[in-house]
């Protein structure tokens, strides 16, 4: 069984904004942090009491039938996920939305299962050293003693016996945090398995050939939709994996600010990993788009740490989703450009065995 912990995800612990140093308070926010860049105690306007009452009662009924929505009347499904799910049905419908709801119900004791067996002791010493980095400022994660702790403990050691040959990988961490935040321990379980083997296939096996590929993938896409910042990067060599491999493998969860992150994980878990790479490619023009904010950004060194702490202002849940909608690209774009990186990667790996001496 193997156990990761890449180099990318040990930076998160000196970038993220989730993980900065703060004043503690007694009283958490709505989301429940305590402190740190994620709290915010002053609440966000949001729509009329009337207008989320309406939505969540259009939300109850079409959770009442799924199945036909999904089969019949899917754009609906988009369509009001890219509005923003209410955030008391928001549990229930990520759960449908990443097909957790089937997984759990086709197989209802193995999450039981995997708790009650002894597991992998080299990955879950690996696991017990990463608990405390996850979200120290909220108040499920807080102290050792706290519920998150023991719950993410058991949620990342299920997965290793679920995908014994993967097994885990640090990145997985604050992914499963996130989803504790929002859904018991089981159903966050059968949602990470989803997220990993459906949604990130690849992502977190040793290697990482995945998001290397997809980060080439994200390198064309830019090329397309923003040239100077395409260009800029090129021109202080700033591979993409140096950017954009923690966006990606922790699906943001360690980037965005919260209010952001929930509207862009309900599109996530509607449209797929194509939301990743949009999110991405709006970071990246915000970020390098102009010629003030390039010139601020000569070498290599000073790009990337725009890219690890983006401007706030472009981090907004009204900016990123904008801007993500207005993207010119299609289905049809991914489909091609991912296409073409898997082909030129497999004939990269041929040449190179072609030319090793046998």
């Amino acid at each position: 069984m193997a156990s990761q912990s890449s180099n990318a995800t040990d930076r998160t612990d000196n970038t993220s904004v989730c993980s900065e140093a703060s004043t503690l308070f007694e009283v958490p926010d709505r989301h429940g942090f305590l402190g740190g860049a994620q709290y915010s105690p002053d609440p966000k306007p949001g729509p009329p009491p009337e207008t989320v009452l309406r939505r969540e009662q259009k939300w109850l009924r079409m959770l009442a039938k799924w199945e036909a929505y999904m089969d019949k009347n899917y754009k609906k499904v988009r369509e009001r996920c890219r509005k923003g799910i209410p955030m008391s049905v928001r549990p229930k419908a990520w759960l449908y939305l990443c097909g957790g709801k089937l997984l759990m119900d086709k197989h209802p004791v193995d999450y039981e299962q995997y708790l009650r067996e002894p597991g992998d002791p080299k990955c879950l010493d690996d696991i017990k050293k990463d608990l405390h980095r996850q979200f120290p400022h909220h108040e499920m994660f807080a102290t050792e003693d706290k519920p998150g702790q023991r719950e993410l403990h058991d949620v990342l050691k299920a997965y290793t016996m679920w995908n014994i040959e993967d097994g885990y990988c640090q990145a997985q961490a604050p992914v499963a945090a996130f989803l504790l935040m929002h859904m018991p321990a089981v159903q966050a379980f059968w949602c990470l398995v989803s997220v990993c083997d459906r949604y990130l296939p690849g992502y977190y096996a040793r290697g990482l050939e995945t998001v290397q590929r997809d980060g080439d993938m994200l390198e064309a896409l830019l090329k397309r939709t923003c040239p100077a910042a395409y260009r800029h990067l090129k021109q202080v060599k700033a591979e993409p994996v140096l950017y954009m491999t923690e966006w990606f493998l922790c699906a943001f969860t360690r980037t965005l600010p919260w209010d952001t992150l929930l509207r862009v994980w309900d599109v996530f878990l509607c449209e797929g990993v194509k939301v990743l790479f949009k999110t991405a490619l709006v970071i990246l023009a915000g970020c390098l788009g102009s010629s003030k904010s390039r010139r601020r950004c000569p070498g290599l060194c000073e790009t990337l740490e725009v890219l690890r702490n983006p401007p706030p202002q472009i981090l907004t849940e009204e900016y990123l989703l904008y801007h993500m909608y207005r993207l010119p690209l299609t289905e049809h774009d991914f489909e091609m450009e991912h296409q073409r990186q898997t082909a030129r990667r497999k004939a990269n790996a041929a040449s190179n065995s072609s030319k090793s001496p046998r």
